[in-house]
């Protein structure tokens, strides 16, 4: 019996070392098109965004969470990876009027590499901890999940009131939540509480994603040029 035990571990921990390799090669490449509709976007005229912000933002996450629910329907097939992938594009669109807004600083570009690499090192700390550490983190789900929903309603109220110490707010509790995610995400992968690569990447993508422009916009409101 205790045999039996063991090979059931050891197959468990192959499988899930698969779904993590897997999770990270597809992250890796769905940052292509992110960058190719990044630069899009930065060419894009967004002055519907500027005159109607709410409705810019309510038809903003319609298309989102529309391809989230292509990609989940389709998580099994090769036509998960598809809309995964336009997610990513259209995301990286969408980044262009908080890169717009930078580049149009003398420092802009610095503070955007600079939000680049924060991004990237404390996904790579978080990732390190959450595979190597023996601690079972799903312990945080609940915590971020209320977190999260209450992050959501903030950030839609200030939609209306357009409050900037309040966004300022909002950003910096966000990346303590979003970086909380990462940890919690990537040790859910290892354990075996995630078996699907598409989903596990798209957890993933959003967490980074959500990160950077947080952490950009921190950046730029307290490193920011505007001479």
């Amino acid at each position: 019996m205790q045999d039996n035990f063991n090979i059931a571990s050891s197959s468990s921990a192959i499988q899930s070392n698969k779904v993590l390799r897997s999770t990270y090669a597809l992250l890796g490449f769905s940052l292509i098109p992110t960058v190719i509709g990044a630069l899009l976007g930065m060419s894009m005229s967004f002055g519907f965004a500027a005159q109607s912000p709410i409705m810019f933002s309510l038809l903003m996450f319609a298309g989102i969470f529309g391809l989230f629910f292509l990609i989940s329907a389709n998580r099994n097939s090769s036509l998960g990876v598809v809309f995964l992938l336009a997610l990513t594009f259209f995301l990286g669109v969408m980044l262009g009027p908080i890169l717009q807004f930078a580049f149009s600083m003398s420092n802009g570009g610095q503070i955007v590499t600079l939000a680049a690499g924060g991004t990237a090192s404390i996904f790579l700390v978080l990732s390190a901890i959450a595979t190597t550490s023996k601690r079972d983190f799903s312990f945080m789900g609940k915590f971020l999940v209320i977190g999260l929903v209450l992050l959501i309603l903030a950030s839609l109220v200030n939609l209306f009131f357009q409050v900037p110490a309040a966004s300022l707010a909002i950003s910096a509790i966000a990346v303590l939540i979003f970086s909380g995610f990462i940890l919690f995400d990537v040790n859910r992968i290892v354990r075996g509480g995630e078996t699907n690569y598409i989903m596990a990447t798209l957890a993933l993508y959003m967490n980074i994603y959500n990160l950077f422009v947080n952490l950009l916009h921190l950046l730029l409101a307290f490193m920011g040029n505007r001479d």
